[in-house]
């Protein structure tokens, strides 16, 4: 298996089959940074859905989404409407479940890119025999992602009260969601 050790690199944007997941879906590049910031930047400073902390650096704020082990984007007419990043959940005997974070811009919302990213993020887990996904934190009030997630076979398998500080509802609890890939 491969899982856990694929750099952004060497990703490929076909699945095991051979056919491309989707073609506006692309490994993520420096370069990208300049369209992904400024919609991170907002998801963050919202409060609804990401812990981040609203003061990181652009150096640190890229470090944080394109260090993982693979990074994605969605672009259409040369423009970045969504990202996701993918890669083991935990290391050494815990990399055969994978897990996933997604941004999109407000600007694209409603018009499936979470969809289409969530799609090529479970093809990608699959075609490196990843066992499963795990959603770490999926904030209990997001309910748009909530549901996508459920659509896509995820289910919820546990809560943690309180766990996330949101702006607008206060103290709300994290969900913990988790895709059976076997």
């Amino acid at each position: 298996m491969t899982h856990g050790h694929a750099r952004l690199g060497c990703m490929s944007m076909e699945g095991a089959t051979g056919t491309l997941i989707d073609p506006d879906i692309r490994p993520a590049s420096h370069d990208d940074w300049k369209q992904i910031e400024p919609f991170f930047r907002r998801i963050v400073e919202d409060g609804e859905t990401y812990a981040y902390p609203s003061d990181l650096t652009s150096e640190q704020a890229e470090r944080l989404w394109l260090g993982s082990d693979a990074v994605v984007v969605l672009e259409m007419d040369a423009k970045v409407l969504g990202t996701a990043r993918m890669g083991a959940n935990r290391p050494g005997r815990g990399d055969h479940v994978g897990t996933a974070s997604f941004m999109v811009d407000d600007a694209a919302r409603g018009r499936g890119i979470g969809r289409r990213l969530g799609d090529h993020v479970v093809q990608w887990h699959r075609d490196r025999g990843f066992r499963g996904i795990q959603f770490n934190a999926v904030v209990e009030t997001n309910a748009a992602a909530v549901h996508l997630w459920q659509s896509l076979g995820f289910r919820i398998v546990g809560t943690v009260p309180g766990a996330f500080r949101s702006r607008r509802h206060g103290y709300v609890g994290l969900h913990v969601m988790y895709l059976d890939l076997t």
